[in-house]
């Protein structure tokens, strides 16, 4: 059987994280399925999901990462094209991905004990976002 959902956000960007581990089980709990998979998947090409321990210093330390390795402060040849300013915000996206896919056993999800999954804005400007979520099992 599968399930579709949606996870809604609303964003500051920047680099903003959001915890949706907690909507991802609420998620799962609603859909009544005992085992398989739920995908996460964000219809954005300005931002991504990842799995991180979700502390204000592992947090901050990935959004220093992302600013070591794709500066905002540098030229894209996004920006030429479309005179915007967010070309660094595709290209952290492309990075981390765009979906995330998390087993489940018996109506929960197998994360570990200390691991969350983040969903990261990466875009200039507040956003609303939706989150796609398909939860395939029995």
């Amino acid at each position: 059987m599968v399930v579709t959902k949606e996870i809604q956000l609303k964003t500051s960007g920047n680099c903003d994280m959001h915890d949706i581990s907690q909507e991802m089980a609420v998620a799962l709990h609603e859909s009544g399925l005992s085992n398989g998979i739920m995908t996460v998947f964000t219809p954005s090409s300005t931002s991504g999901l990842t799995t991180i321990e979700y502390e204000p210093g592992a947090v901050a330390d990935l959004e220093r990462l992302f600013d070591e390795i794709i500066s905002p402060q540098r030229e894209y040849k996004h920006h030429e094209r479309w005179h915007d300013d967010n070309g660094h915000s595709h290209v952290r996206s492309a990075l981390l991905g765009p979906s995330i896919t998390v087993p489940f056993v018996e109506g929960r999800l197998k994360l570990g004990t200390w691991q969350q999954v983040i969903f990261v804005d990466f875009d200039t400007r507040s956003r609303s976002r939706r989150l796609v979520v398909q939860i395939m099992g029995e």
